[in-house]
């Protein structure tokens, strides 16, 4: 069983920044993609970025390139995202998740249902 713990979330003024942390149970995190979604009120959970196994492959939703970089350290069982340039529309709860279907593979999905473990989410408030 895998369990994911977000952390991190907050209210920052637009233009800001936040670190957000995603921990990891289990000894297999190190082996599989993993992902950050985001939902807003009333929105789909939507894809922001994710990451392979090894760190190497990593996409961005178009909404978050350059502002947004995601990061893993296997040592710790941690995944991250550091966020910049925040504005009131990145406003949401922030979700990470694993797809258990990639193990040391190079493939990031960026659809919400080829991940299976989710962790509970962080709420990131921006204001303007």
């Amino acid at each position: 069983q895998v369990q994911l713990v977000e952390s991190g979330g907050g209210l920052v003024q637009a233009g800001g920044s936040l670190r957000l942390s995603c921990a990891a149970s289990g000894r297999t995190f190190s082996s599989y993609t993993m992902g950050w979604f985001r939902q807003a009120p009333g929105k789909e959970r939507e894809f922001v970025t994710g990451i392979n196994w090894s760190g190497g492959v990593t996409y961005y939703a178009d909404s978050v390139k350059g502002r947004f970089t995601i990061s893993r350290d296997n040592t710790k069982n941690t995944l991250y995202l550091q966020m910049n340039s925040l504005g009131p529309e990145d406003t949401a709860v922030y979700y990470c998740a694993t797809d258990r279907g990639t193990k040391y593979s190079g493939y990031v999905g960026r659809s919400r249902y080829e991940y299976d473990y989710w962790g509970q989410g962080t709420q990131v408030t921006v204001s303007s």
